[in-house]
């Protein structure tokens, strides 16, 4: 799926309905839906029980917490982007607080176009975890392979009485023969001795 076609969850944290409709008119349907709205930190934590969210945006501070924990917690813990809206006073303490963790922040008031801007960015970023995701995934299947693979071999080695070599000969030349990977003849092997 390219960028023009990928849609974001969002789930925005803020009790002012001013920044809600201005952020609301920042995130069309056509490329973020689900759009929710929680107004407290609380609401937002039993909401993600349920559910994940690309893209969670909080506007500190709230009538629960200021959020900065909550936004670390969530970059720590999983693939959401956190963006974290702070009164510009804040801004300094907070961001030197969060963004080791990965978190966004902003400062506040700020104009609708770097607001936009940061949504960009967030966009890159889970776009880039994406990749990683999908690397990670590719990797822990290779290992899955390998051990077996590793396992038909030590089958093969134990009841044919081959050498390790030789069984993975074994492998490849029935993976080739039989237009099959050494995954499926190795799954087959160890059907066949288990």
């Amino acid at each position: 799926m390219n960028l023009q076609e990928q849609i974001y969850s969002v789930l925005i944290v803020s009790a002012k309905d001013t920044f809600n409709a201005s952020l609301q008119a920042l995130l069309p349907n056509s490329k973020f839906s689900p759009v929710r709205f929680e107004n407290s930190i609380s609401a937002a934590k039993r909401l993600l029980l349920e559910r994940s969210y690309d893209f969670v945006i909080v506007n500190s501070p709230l009538p629960d917490d200021a959020g900065t924990r909550f936004s670390v917690d969530l970059c720590s813990t999983n693939t959401t982007i956190a963006l974290l809206m702070v009164p510009s006073e804040l801004y300094t303490s907070v961001y030197s607080k969060v963004t080791e963790h990965g978190v966004y922040v902003l400062s506040k008031p700020t104009a609708k176009l770097l607001v936009a801007q940061a949504i960009d960015w967030m966009i890159a970023s889970r776009e880039r975890l994406r990749r990683l995701e999908k690397k990670s995934v590719s990797i822990e299947e290779k290992m899955q392979e390998i051990r077996t693979v590793n396992r038909a071999k030590w089958l093969l080695i134990e009841h044919l009485k081959m050498t390790e070599a030789e069984a993975h000969r074994s492998i490849e030349k029935q993976a080739m023969d039989c237009c099959a990977t050494k995954k499926e003849i190795a799954e087959n092997i160890i059907k066949t001795y288990t």
